[in-house]
C-alpha cells in the first residue's frame, strides 16, 4: 500500500471516530440524566451518592434485554399512555435490576426531577407502576460493550472486589444502567453496575 493511500486510510478512520464519538456526546447530552454526586473516583469505579428519584417501572426478564416487552410498556407509557395523556421527556439511564430472592426482575425509566409525587402523570396500564428509588450511597463501575449475563457478572465481581479492597461493605442486590439506544456500537456504550452500599455505623 502506498503512503497516499494509507494517509487516506488513517484520515477516513479519524473522521470516522471523530463523528461516531461527537454524535454519542450529543445524543446523550440531549436527555436529562438522573443526578448523582462523586464521592469517590478511580479508575472505572466511583463511590456515588444518588438523591431519591421517581421511576417509571415494569417486569422484566434482564436476559430478553426489553424484547418481553418491557421497554415499550415503558416508552408507550412516556409518549402518552398515561392520565392526561402527557408527553414524558425520556432520560438516562435506563435501569435494570435482575430476579434475585425470588422477586421478579424489572426495568425503569427515570423520571424528569420537575415531577413530584402530585404532578407525576399515572399510567394507565396496571403493568407500569411510579416508585421511588431511595437515594444513598453506591460503589459503580462503569463499562462498554453490550450489556449481557457474561459482561455484568464480570463487571460486578470486578466491582465488589475493588469495593471490598476499598473498605466498603456492599449490599447483595445489583442494578444494572444503560446509557445508549440500543443501535450505539458497542465500543461506544456506556453501561454500569451499581451496588448500593451498607450504612456506616
Amino acid at each position: 500500500m502506498n503512503r497516499r493511500k494509507m494517509l487516506y486510510l488513517i484520515s477516513t478512520l479519524v473522521v470516522v471516530v471523530l463523528f461516531v464519538s461527537g454524535w454519542r456526546i450529543t445524543a446523550r447530552s440531549a436527555y436529562e440524566s438522573a443526578a448523582y454526586d462523586v464521592v469517590k473516583s478511580d479508575g472505572d469505579f466511583e463511590v456515588r451518592e444518588y438523591p431519591d428519584l421517581k421511576l417509571a417501572m415494569t417486569s422484566s426478564e434482564f436476559d430478553a434485554q426489553g424484547k418481553d416487552g418491557s421497554f415499550m410498556r415503558l416508552f408507550r407509557y412516556i409518549d402518552g399512555a398515561n392520565q392526561g395523556a402527557q408527553k414524558v421527556a425520556m432520560t438516562t439511564p435506563v435501569f435494570m435490576e435482575p430476579e434475585h430472592d425470588q422477586v421478579a426482575g424489572q426495568m425503569a425509566f427515570v423520571l424528569p426531577q420537575k415531577y413530584d409525587s402530585q404532578t407525576v402523570p399515572q399510567p394507565v396500564s396496571e403493568a407500569v407502576q411510579i416508585q421511588e428509588r431511595k437515594g444513598g450511597r453506591f460503589a459503580v463501575i462503569r463499562f462498554s460493550g453490550r450489556l449481557n449475563q457474561e459482561t455484568v457478572k464480570n463487571a460486578e465481581a470486578k466491582l465488589r472486589d475493588w469495593a471490598s479492597g476499598a473498605g466498603l461493605v456492599c449490599r447483595n442486590e445489583v442494578e444494572y444502567a444503560g446509557y445508549d439506544p440500543p443501535w450505539t456500537p458497542g465500543p461506544f456504550r456506556r453501561n454500569e453496575v451499581l451496588i448500593r452500599l451498607k450504612d456506616e455505623t
